[in-house]
């Protein structure tokens, strides 16, 4: 543990922080302005939480320091920053029925079971994590096996990647969904060769059934955000791109705020043009809360994801001729909500999974930046499916890239199938954005994979699973650097929130945003990395989580 240099008997370092700290004897590690690692022993800040000196070994102490504690010789690492998660999703799916660590259809319908056993007050039965493709099912689940489990109140179930939904009958009962419901542009209803709705309804069909179930109430979006903000200090989490805020959540954000509660910091997307008025009104907000919470711009979608074959492809399926995808967006409907986005400076971040989908975005980008110039910060939300000859247009018009390494693993052997060997060129290319001048940033996507940056940084320099897999690594050419995979999830993940000069990097005038953590992710090999032990969390110089 840290203890302090000055009188005996003074307690560690909590809430309030103390003017003119000095933490002396770190391993300190952060990324400078050209994207390579600089080292430092101290770390000297105000009472405002602003950082005043970075010492090397030799440094000479600054004057006016009233208070001082020795890191014991510990590495001292920037506050990590996920680039894309859901808020408040990961406190929801904390507090309902998570099935993302099953392995099969029978494990996953037992956990359904003994979920509903435990919760008998509970008048639907929530959860998400499920994966048919983790399951070997080689289909989607049924309704009719969800109502040999539970039949006397609705199930709705959330696939692993936010892109569809699994229920019960009496859950489409209640929605009223029949043999006669319609497709909705941007969804589909899974149907036997009847045409009768099978329980599965992909991307914007599950609106069908989401609008019947009951919401949360206040004080349950207080409890999830709480969790979700506990979720994410244990992980070394100091700040994240909120992707697809509505009105409610941020809300609970300021909530949060008004009782001094707010441990993380939030850079918000609003999940529609509505709700992006009614937030920011003429424009982004103001860095709120000591530089807390602000809403940057909007979310887009354009097309769905690979699990569920909502990602729109140039051509079809491999594995399902039939569909090249589900488009939600239309490129006349995407062009005139970023245009109204950039018409009043909010950032526009689209969410793109497949080679057709990348490519209408990169193409937007490009028409809007004719009427929309200065830093604009255009981002593309996972990009994981890329045709080879539209990578160079990622390094145009500033565009960055905000994907997730841990999609690469899990999703690594699905593309194949959903592919083949002959369309993965530009799959998950990390290294390829950017050396053609692209800007990348690092995140979860939670809760669809962990909040584990460490995690997350072992696959960006292995291309390897938790075991190892595949030997050498999948696509192996497209693994960053240390270095890189360290900015990607600090100080380029601030950059692509505007965050920069604000927090993400450990140099004098940005926020004493920093961790103590057991090992160098530096020197540490990608399985050691994994196991990496978050000791303490510091925001501003207060201490807001420890071991």
């Amino acid at each position: 543990m840290i203890r302090t240099l000055l009188a005996a008997g003074v307690a560690l370092v909590a809430a309030p922080a103390f003017a003119d700290t000095l933490i002396y004897n770190v391993d300190g590690v952060t990324i400078d302005e050209e994207g390579e690692v600089k080292r430092f022993t101290g770390l000297a800040f105000d009472d405002d939480g602003v950082i005043t000196h970075v010492l090397e070994r030799g440094d000479e102490r600054p004057e006016g320091i009233e208070f001082a504690m020795d890191g014991e010789g510990q590495v001292m690492l920037p506050g990590l920053i996920d680039a894309h998660v859901h808020v408040m999703d990961i406190g929801f799916a904390a507090l309902t029925l998570d099935l993302s660590d099953t392995n099969s259809l029978e494990e996953a319908l037992a956990r359904v079971a003994e979920f509903a056993e435990d919760n008998p007050g509970r008048p639907w039965i929530l959860g998400r994590g499920w994966n048919q493709e983790k399951w070997g099912l080689g289909r989607f689940p049924t309704a009719a096996e969800l109502d040999a489990i539970i039949s006397d109140r609705p199930v709705w179930l959330e696939r692993a990647d936010n892109h569809a939904n699994w229920a019960n009958s009496l859950a489409m009962e209640r929605a009223g969904i029949t043999a006669e419901a319609q497709d909705p542009d941007g969804g589909r209803i899974i149907r036997d060769a009847d045409g009768n709705p099978t329980g599965v309804f992909i991307d914007n069909a599950s609106s069908l059934v989401d609008s019947f179930v009951p919401p949360p109430r206040p004080e349950d979006r207080d409890a999830a955000f709480a969790m979700a903000q506990q979720r994410l200090l244990e992980n070394g989490i100091t700040a994240v791109a909120d992707m697809g805020t509505p009105v409610v959540d941020w809300m609970t954000f300021r909530r949060s705020a008004d009782r001094g509660d707010l441990r993380i910091r939030i850079m918000a997307y609003a999940n529609s043009p509505e709700a992006m008025e009614l937030i920011g009104g003429p424009g982004p907000t103001p860095w709120l809360y000591e530089d807390k919470l602000r809403l940057n711009g909007i979310k887009l979608y354009v097309d769905g994801a690979l699990g569920s074959r909502g990602a729109t492809l140039k051509e079809p399926y491999t594995d399902e001729p039939a569909t090249r995808g589900i488009p939600i967006t239309s490129p006349a409907q995407l062009r005139n909500r970023m245009s109204r986005a950039a018409l009043d400076n909010f950032q526009t971040a689209v969410h793109a999974i497949g080679d057709a989908a990348n490519a209408d975005v990169l193409l937007a980008i490009e028409e809007l930046s004719e009427s929309y110039k200065g830093d604009r910060r255009w981002r593309i939300e996972h990009a994981q499916i890329v045709d080879v000859d539209d990578i160079a247009r990622f390094g145009e018009h500033g565009t960055i890239a905000s994907m997730q390494p841990l999609h690469q693993t899990s999703d690594m052997f699905m593309a194949e199938a959903r592919l083949g060997e002959g369309r993965l060129g530009g799959a998950y290319a990390w290294r390829s954005i950017l050396e053609v001048g692209g800007r990348l940033a690092f995140g979860s996507d939670a809760p669809v994979e962990p909040a584990d940056v460490f995690a997350g940084i072992a696959v960006a320099i292995s291309r390897t699973d938790e075991n190892g897999r595949p030997f050498g690594g999948w696509r192996a050419q497209e693994a960053v650097s240390r270095e890189q995979a360290l900015a990607g999830f600090t100080s380029d993940a601030a950059y692509a929130g505007f965050a920069d000069g604000r927090f993400g990097r450990l140099v004098v005038g940005e926020r004493a945003d920093f961790i103590f953590v057991d090992r160098d992710p530096m020197l540490a090999s990608p399985g050691e990395i994994r196991e990496t032990e978050v000791r303490e969390v510091y925001l501003a110089g207060k201490r807001v989580h420890s071991r």
